[in-house]
């Protein structure tokens, strides 16, 4: 839901991350792995990668535990996640900047686990969900200070040579234990229990620390008690200044050309998509398949493999067909699919069809986000990009927030299945008049081709 470091430096460099598997094999990573400081820090993200995801599966069955089947129960707890994102990101880089990156990024570890160490015991022992609640956010708030001091601590283990081949082994593996943290997360709660699955959750953020603080570096940033007390009013007055300021500069480069507007249109469209389906299938998958998070977990491995294959396919031949195309049938075909799977679902609830079905919908949808950022980097000079991306971020994070809460409140009043057939009309509609919009523009500029 909230996009991490690595997930960032895939979406910002497509045709690099989806051909850097390829780079990796032909290159000899192993030498950079054997640097000590980087495999220490690259051992510390595959952990804290799946901890994450553990974390997002031992929140669904939170919720599930106290409020069944609700969708505005996973909706303000998945807030919890994004708030942070609009109230620290804008000043955790300045803060980053001052501090020891290596101290900042094993006390956020740390910090991190005692929250999540804590949340069971608020929640499940003593049943104060506000507290569990003021844990959980705490939590996210603290880890939006380690992915700037992650990323900037990077280049001070090896050298300028081996950037790409650090970039690399960092993204993908963090992705696959992403993946994997979905499924094993997704075991872990159903297996033993929300609670155990908060407690090894709090045990990797501490094994993360642990190889963190072993890291060894000569030159560090001096820490300022003062910053702390600083911090709350930096968060609301940077907050504001970089919301604004971000938003109508990012906006006015993204709507000064077509390809750009087409872009952001795009976006808005997937990421209401993905906002108002987010509680919504979980709610349905759930129902369907009768367990909490087991299949859950499962599903979004399917789709995450879907998304990993469909990547590198597309990046091999995606330079012979037009992006507005490409994204426009993605949307259109993924939206279709989804709409004919959950209703075969419903009739005849089968679990390897679930998966294999949330697999081509990642291998469907694959194409999207890449060919959209490709089409920004097209279109737009470099030196705007920062702005662009940073709006956009502004742009996506509140479409997926607010289709999320409203979704949910829709709800309360209609049934998942109802919803999820009516967003994939919906989108499946859109999508149909972007490829007519896209077909009207080609023709205008050359009017010779065919209607």
């Amino acid at each position: 839901m909230v996009e991490d470091a690595t997930d960032k430096y895939i979406r910002l460099n497509p045709q690099q991350s989806v051909t850097s598997v390829y780079n990796i094999m032909e290159t000899n990573y192993f030498k950079v792995l054997r640097n000590r400081n980087f495999f220490l820090v690259w051992m510390s993200q595959i952990v804290s990668q799946f901890g994450d995801r553990l974390t997002q599966m031992a929140l669904i069955g939170l919720v599930y535990k106290v409020a069944p089947g609700s969708s505005l129960g996973l909706a303000k707890m998945f807030s919890l996640a994004i708030i942070p994102v609009f109230l620290i990101s804008p000043i955790s880089g300045v803060y980053v900047d001052r501090w020891d990156k290596r101290q900042t990024m094993y006390i956020s570890d740390l910090l991190r686990g005692i929250f999540i160490f804590l949340v069971p015991f608020a929640a499940v022992r003593f049943r104060s969900m506000p507290v569990a609640y003021v844990l959980i956010f705490l939590s996210f708030c603290v880890g939006r200070f380690f992915i700037p001091a992650k990323m900037a601590l990077i280049p001070s283990l090896v050298e300028k040579k081996n950037f790409f081949i650090a970039n690399s082994l960092i993204s993908i593996t963090a992705t696959i234990a992403a993946v994997l943290g979905f499924g094993f997360g997704g075991m872990m709660v159903q297996k033993w229990g929300v609670e155990w699955a908060f407690f090894i959750d709090s045990l990797t953020f501490l094994i993360s620390c642990l190889a963190i603080s072993l890291v060894r570096i000569d030159k560090r940033a001096k820490f300022n008690p003062k910053d702390i007390i600083n911090l709350g009013k930096d968060a609301i007055i940077k907050a504001k200044n970089s919301f604004l300021y971000e938003t109508k500069e990012g906006l006015k480069y993204i709507l000064s050309s077509k390809e750009t507007r087409y872009a952001a249109k795009v976006q808005f469209l997937l990421f209401a998509l993905i906002g108002s389906l987010y509680t919504i299938f979980i709610v349905f998958i759930q129902k369907t398949l009768k367990t909490v998070t087991f299949d859950l977990g499962w599903l979004a491995v399917g789709c995450g493999a879907g998304l990993f294959f469909g990547s590198l396919f597309y990046g091999r031949i995606g330079a012979k067909f037009s992006i507005k195309k490409v994204t426009s049938v993605s949307l259109f075909f993924s939206s279709l699919y989804l709409c004919a799977f959950v209703t075969l679902l419903k009739m005849y609830p089968h679990k390897l069809f679930a998966f294999f079905s949330c697999f081509i919908i990642g291998l469907i949808a694959s194409p999207i986000a890449i060919a959209i950022n490709t089409l920004i980097h097209n279109e737009s000079e470099n030196k705007f990009w920062g702005r662009i991306f940073s709006s956009l971020e502004i742009i996506i994070h509140l479409t997926f927030i607010v289709f999320m809460f409203t979704a949910s409140y829709l709800a309360e009043k209609f049934t998942p299945f109802t919803i999820i057939i009516a967003i994939s009309i919906i989108t499946m509609f859109s999508s149909y008049f972007f490829l007519k919009e896209n077909k009207e523009d080609r023709q205008m500029m050359n009017p010779a081709l065919p209607k």
